[in-house]
């Protein structure tokens, strides 16, 4: 069955498509009468605007792009409950895809969102990417571009993060004022700049409290920093260092939480002889026992302020006004448990 357009209204009414338009978006010029009358007869024939034929005469698409490395994670779940309420208030349609931490697959996925013809895209880049000559593309393309959380620095658009080096910092420092002097690390991948940051905040915080940074104790993982890897890990953290290690500081929750699995496997009790503090402060955290401490990251924030700025950008360009990018920190805290 066909969709029903305004000619088909119109036909039926008799009316002009100007007054059945007119009358469908309530405009005062056209008699209460007649505007209930074409209302019924949509309602009836269960008309819906095209929004695609007034994205076109508006030069809009009203759609925008998504692009993060992980669906299932929490962080990013909540990330993408801020967007797509968002874009619901203003009536856009939101195309979400997963990278799955694949630059190459992230770059088709870029041409893919500008082959849709998005108004705007916002993206958190994968743990691989090095090079952003795909984000350049959207640039030149004159699309309004944000990236948030996992960011390129030196690409020229606006960003939402938060302070990574900073919370790691405030974690680590934390533990040292508890007591805590024997502290690893599970860090993520070399390459995502939040990775780096919550490595060199861990270390900064030793060394201001004059602690000696010991790189024994730093285990890398891998692009997914998960709970698997998190239970490998302390098992190899045992081994290698035994009673002379008393706490964890993890990337991420996934890495903690199958930290704890071990330690409560090999009965190490936490933390009493191990202290733990994760990042993300993922739903987890708090039924895990013992229950975990960690960074609170307020994806949802987050996820409000890039698709804020965004839609902002958007309506700047439509307005043919100069856009301003914007460089946004996201408050983080840290929620204490029972793991320390």
């Amino acid at each position: 069955m066909k969709p029903v357009t305004l000619k088909d209204l119109a036909k039926q009414l008799g009316l002009s498509v100007t007054t059945v338009s007119k009358a469908l978006k309530g405009y005062p010029d056209v008699s209460e009468k007649t505007r209930e009358l074409v209302k019924s007869l949509a309602d009836e024939l269960n008309y819906v605007p095209n929004s695609f034929a007034v994205g076109l005469r508006k030069q809009q698409s009203k759609t925008i792009g998504v692009i993060i490395p992980a669906m299932v994670h929490y962080f990013f779940s909540n990330i993408l409950d801020a967007i797509l309420k968002e874009a619901e208030n203003r009536d856009y349609m939101v195309i979400i895809m997963q990278s799955n931490e694949d630059y190459e697959l992230e770059k088709k996925q870029v041409d893919l969102l500008l082959n849709k013809g998005v108004d705007g895209m916002l993206i958190s880049l994968s743990n691989h990417t090095r090079d952003f000559k795909h984000l350049q593309k959207i640039i030149d393309y004159e699309i309004p571009l944000v990236l948030f959380d996992k960011i390129a620095k030196l690409v020229d658009c606006s960003k939402v993060i938060i302070d990574d080096r900073k919370a790691a910092y405030d974690a680590v420092s934390y533990l040292i004022k508890k007591g805590y002097k024997r502290i690893a690390h599970f860090r993520g991948d070399l390459n995502p700049q939040n990775s780096i940051d919550r490595f060199l905040g861990y270390k900064k915080a030793l060394l201001d409290h004059n602690i000696e940074f010991d790189p024994s104790l730093v285990y890398l993982c891998n692009s997914n920093s998960d709970f698997s890897e998190g239970y490998s890990n302390a098992e190899k953290l045992m081994q290698d260092h035994g009673d002379n290690v008393d706490a964890l500081f993890t990337v991420n929750d996934l890495l903690a939480i199958g930290a704890i699995n071990y330690f409560n496997k090999k009965n190490i009790k936490i933390p009493e002889q191990i202290a733990l503090i994760g990042f993300s402060n993922w739903f987890m955290a708090s039924v895990v026992t013992p229950s975990l401490s960690s960074i609170e990251q307020n994806a949802y924030n987050m996820g409000t302020k890039a698709v804020e700025i965004l839609f902002n950008e958007i309506d700047a360009k439509l307005n043919d006004t100069a856009i301003e990018h914007q460089k946004i920190t996201i408050d983080t805290e840290l929620v204490l448990r029972n793991s320390c």
